[in-house]
């Protein structure tokens, strides 16, 4: 909640209650209008930042998400626990720089090459992953973006994702996780594109179908299954082929690439 700037006094009066722990959203929603807080009328809005909060706080409660890391493209509602930041979006920024005349055309195009020497040479480490090799990986993200050019908004914009260095090299602690967010950029591509053609659902109800069986879709496909089959099994269909659960399913496969990689 502080990190969202939630206000001051509302934090308080949270922090000062004797309850901490409710039991469903609306003893949450009951609470907040016991203290007051959902009749404020300040910025940000102090209702759902605050339930963002709690939100959190129940992951972390019940400890879900224990030692994911959320690879994202720097977007608020992804920064949140042990989190890192997605290489094609952040050397995306430096590609859309506009330079204004040669001297700094040439700076902005060696800093692309230096960004993917050391990408390509992340990737290679992620496969052989070495603390030696790691520590001369650091040092070079330190020359690369704290170089000085003849083009101030480049130097600024390194300067910036400097400050970033820890979520650029998360991959140095965890080399099992991705690079970038190009697999969950594809896995929303089918929402985004049925939205471009047929624009937003007309109720909360149509929403939520329509992002469920996107979701069933997606997971079909990546399991290897038939989604005709699998509705077919799942509404009962006279003479279809059945298909195990879907939760079993992700677990098999899992485990069996946690087998090939302990194999490797």
């Amino acid at each position: 909640m502080r990190g969202r700037a939630l206000a001051g006094p509302v934090i308080e009066q949270l922090a000062a209650h004797p309850a901490k722990v409710f039991a469903d959203a609306a003893a949450w929603t009951a609470h907040l209008a016991s203290l007051g807080i959902d009749r404020l009328a300040v910025t940000p809005e102090p209702v759902r930042i605050a339930t963002e909060g709690a939100l959190w706080g129940t992951i972390q409660a019940h400890g879900l998400l224990s030692g994911t890391v959320i690879v994202s493209d720097d977007a608020g509602q992804f920064r949140l626990g042990e989190h890192a930041l997605c290489w094609v979006h952040a050397e995306r920024l430096v590609h859309k720089l506009v330079p204004a005349n040669d001297a700094q055309r040439r700076a902005v195009e060696l800093t692309r090459t230096l960004i993917w020497w050391l990408y390509a040479d992340l990737k290679a480490w992620q496969r052989d992953p070495c603390p030696r090799r790691a520590a001369v990986l650091r040092a070079r993200f330190d020359r690369i973006f704290t170089r000085r050019s003849s083009y101030a908004v480049l130097d600024r914009l390194l300067a910036r994702l400097h400050r970033r260095k820890a979520e650029l090299l998360r991959v140095l602690e965890r080399p099992e996780i991705p690079l970038h967010t190009n697999g969950s950029e594809n896995d929303i591509r089918a929402c985004v594109t049925k939205r471009k053609v047929s624009g937003g659902t007309m109720s909360e109800d149509g929403r939520t179908a329509r992002d469920v069986l996107l979701g069933l879709i997606k997971t079909c496909r990546k399991l290897g299954v038939s989604f005709y089959h699998y509705l077919g099994d799942r509404l009962r269909v006279p003479g279809a082929m059945p298909v195990p659960s879907l939760p079993d399913l992700v677990r098999q496969a899992a485990a069996s690439r946690t087998t090939e990689q302990q194999a490797n």
